[in-house]
């Protein structure tokens, strides 16, 4: 059996990994680098989320919610997922999307399908748990996410990948894996965190929580395709999307609002702060998001590829990755030395702030400062620096002589 400390141990090296390609990909307008820079993109993303963030999440549902006697039964589930996500690491930057790493890519949503099933069969969940609730929301939002991909095969058979259809069908994809399956999945082990230190959540509370939380997700949808100037629907459809996702966002202030004093007692100052800036940058994102309701700024968030940039990375790097770190060291599966988070903390804040600066010079005309470029690399080396000290801390993880950074 592949215990859950291997399995986030896994996962860490993947992180590890995208984030040096990160890096790499980084250093293109400094110095002639001889490989692919799109080649090279397809592999960062696929490793950060199929890699990091999927197996990440996984092993704490593993870990968390599948009864002792099925866990054996995992085994061949998690080798054969680590061979699809090593196969598009390999053949992504040799070939970009080719017949390998789209065999590679295919047989990856295959094993996530997989993992559906087996989690539905041998999970250990009361089901009138909202954890419950919100971990099956978020691995159903998974599944629908990759009508995506399957999409775009027809898509670029058809009407080719300059059509707008190719580039929804990625929308689409994105969508459903950031806001569906990686958000739900989060506030999942939070509720289950909550629940197993018998804390009570307010029932009526939680149950209108959810149902708004799920009308978001999919109303949402619609400010993706805001960019093409669709009918007017669309554009009623992502003003509901807006208007929700504010809705939730309340709801879920209310409800941590109320777990304030017994998150105090339970984690230690250093986490709490922590959880602290990741609501805060909860709170951006939807305000970002619902910011693109208005057609300016829909378009504008097109225009600009650093705003995109930007944004994606705040809900990967900052809301998902501080998350996964968070919930693996709560369960003891990853050691989290304070200056390796910090280090990785200050590389994450510094870099966004130099991505939307940016981003803000191209729309209002200005010029950017001497060595931009350089000054970003160096600050966004911190990311892969705080990671690999993470990993190396982890090597020989020593659990029961642990010290919580305070």
């Amino acid at each position: 059996m592949v215990k859950a400390k291997t399995q986030s141990f896994v996962a860490l090296i993947y992180f590890l990994i995208a984030s040096s390609l990160g890096l790499l990909l980084r250093l293109f307008p400094i110095i002639d680098i001889n490989i692919d820079y799109k080649f090279f993109v397809h592999a960062h993303s696929h490793v950060a989320l199929l890699g990091w963030v999927y197996i990440g999440l996984t092993t704490l549902i593993f870990h968390l919610f599948i009864k002792e006697e099925s866990k054996k039964k995992y085994t061949k589930l998690f080798l054969i997922t680590q061979v699809t996500i090593l196969g598009m690491l390999f053949s992504f930057p040799i070939t970009g999307y080719a017949l390998f790493s789209i065999i590679f890519s295919t047989l990856f949503i295959l094993c996530s399908y997989w993992f559906y099933a087996f989690f539905r069969k041998n999970n250990n969940f009361n089901k009138d748990s909202y954890a419950f609730k919100f971990i099956n929301a978020a691995l159903i939002f998974m599944i629908i996410s990759s009508i995506g991909p399957w999409a775009l095969g027809i898509i670029m058979n058809t009407l080719g990948s300059t059509s707008h259809w190719y580039k929804n069908a990625i929308y689409f994809y994105l969508h459903f894996q950031y806001n569906g399956w990686f958000i739900f999945c989060l506030l999942g082990l939070f509720f289950s965190f909550l629940e197993k230190n018998n804390k009570t959540i307010l029932k009526n509370k939680m149950i209108v929580f959810f149902r708004w939380m799920v009308f978001s997700c999919i109303f949402t949808l619609a400010l993706s395709f805001l960019w093409i100037k669709p009918p007017l629907t669309i554009y009623i459809l992502a003003a509901l999307g807006a208007i929700t996702q504010l809705i939730t966002l309340i709801q879920f202030y209310q409800i941590v609002k109320l777990q304030k004093t017994f998150l105090k007692e339970k984690i230690t100052p250093f986490f709490y702060r922590l959880i602290s800036f990741i609501f805060v940058l909860f709170s951006l994102k939807i305000l970002m998001q619902t910011l693109t309701v208005i057609p300016y700024f829909a378009t504008l968030s097109y225009q600009i590829r650093d705003f995109v940039i930007g944004y994606l990375h705040l809900v990967f790097l900052g809301i998902i990755s501080l998350s996964i770190f968070f919930f693996l060291h709560q369960n003891k599966l990853l050691k989290l030395p304070k200056v390796w988070m910090y280090l990785y903390l200050f590389g994450f804040i510094f870099s966004e702030i130099l991505i939307f600066y940016k981003g803000f010079c191209n729309w209002q005309q200005f010029s950017i400062i001497n060595n931009y470029y350089t000054v970003l690399v160096l600050i966004s080396a911190f990311m892969p620096i705080g990671v690999l000290g993470i990993f190396i801390s982890n090597i020989k993880p020593t659990f029961s002589t642990l010290k919580e950074p305070v």
